[in-house]
């Protein structure tokens, strides 16, 4: 049975069958069910805007992942070992990478491919009008309205960056007090 959290996701029915938080013994299995934690994380991390996954989230209650790791009502709950399986099943297929580099216990999750974050940027630079200026990282992370990209970490705007940067719609640009990056108009791809 679908269950609503608190936060108003909607968690899938195999949120409530206790093997679904232990690893299988069948390879089969367990794949099916690898799959289904992948969109279970990812949907859920969209629904919260939550980037970051950390094997912690497992070992600790209270945390923003907590709704999805643990089931009170059957008492089950994702072990940091098994979690450990999931994320670096999300590095393999491209989403997520461990952030920060070299350590297997943080993920960054790309709910949004990097290049969908970099259309996401060009949209919101073209639609307030910032085309051709100097944007600071903190401008585009943390700006005075909220918009898409509010709380973006600075790995992922870097990634989205690139992105942009591969058609000619983006330049880094150094600055004395931090990075920034200009947008250019441009078809894309």
């Amino acid at each position: 049975m679908a269950r609503l959290t608190p936060t108003g996701y909607l968690l899938p029915s195999i949120h409530s069958v206790p093997p679904f938080f232990t690893e299988q013994p069948n390879p089969t299995t367990q794949a099916t069910l690898t799959e289904q934690w992948t969109r279970l994380i990812l949907s859920y991390a969209r629904h919260r805007r939550l980037f970051f996954i950390r094997i912690e989230d497992a070992e600790t209650t209270g945390g923003d992942w907590d709704e999805v790791l643990r089931n009170e009502q059957i008492n089950r709950r994702v072990m940091p070992a098994h979690l450990s399986s999931l994320l670096a099943t999300l590095v393999a297929k491209n989403l997520a990478v461990y952030e920060p580099p070299k350590q297997t216990r943080s993920v960054l999750l790309f709910w949004r491919s990097p290049e969908e974050w970099g259309e996401t940027l060009h949209e919101w630079a073209t639609s307030t009008g910032q085309l051709n200026t100097i944007l600071t990282f903190y401008e585009i992370e943390d700006p005075p309205v909220p918009s898409p990209l509010s709380g973006i970490p600075t790995a992922l705007l870097r990634k989205a960056i690139a992105s942009l940067s591969k058609t000619g719609r983006a330049q880094i640009i150094g600055a004395a007090d931090g990075e920034g990056v200009r947008l250019f108009a441009g078809t894309g791809k």
